[in-house]
């Protein structure tokens, strides 16, 4: 699996949680403002897609990532209720589950690299 398995969970979980948004706007529109369909089609389609992309892509670094099955299992159920999937990844990150210690061995993001060699002295 990619080192950079952190990084496509984390875009997908964010894009999922924009497409939710998304489709709540269009639904917004179509059944409290009466705008006629408010993209509600198109929009419909984009969340479904990014849902089960989402889904996917979860199941396929949860390995990678040394996810235990409760994460596992947080990660799909966050898919469920609206921008849960960002909050997920929030989650995720600030506790270590995509970026951490054990970055370079479970293809975290590398955002937060700490250089364990002395610094360069002028």
């Amino acid at each position: 699996m990619s080192g950079k398995a952190a990084v496509v969970f984390r875009v997908v979980a964010v894009a999922e949680a924009f497409s939710w948004a998304g489709l709540l706007v269009g639904m917004f529109l179509k059944y409290v403002v009466e705008f006629g369909e408010g993209g509600v089609p198109v929009l419909g389609m984009v969340h479904g897609v990014m849902f089960v992309l989402y889904v996917l892509v979860t199941l396929a670094v949860f390995r990678s990532l040394g996810w235990r099955p409760r994460t596992l299992l947080l990660a799909l159920l966050a898919s469920i209720p609206p921008l849960f999937t960002w909050a997920f990844e929030k989650w995720a990150l600030r506790s270590g589950k995509l970026d951490g210690p054990g970055r370079h061995l479970r293809g975290g993001t590398g955002l937060f690299v700490t250089d364990l060699a002395e610094p360069a002295r002028a």
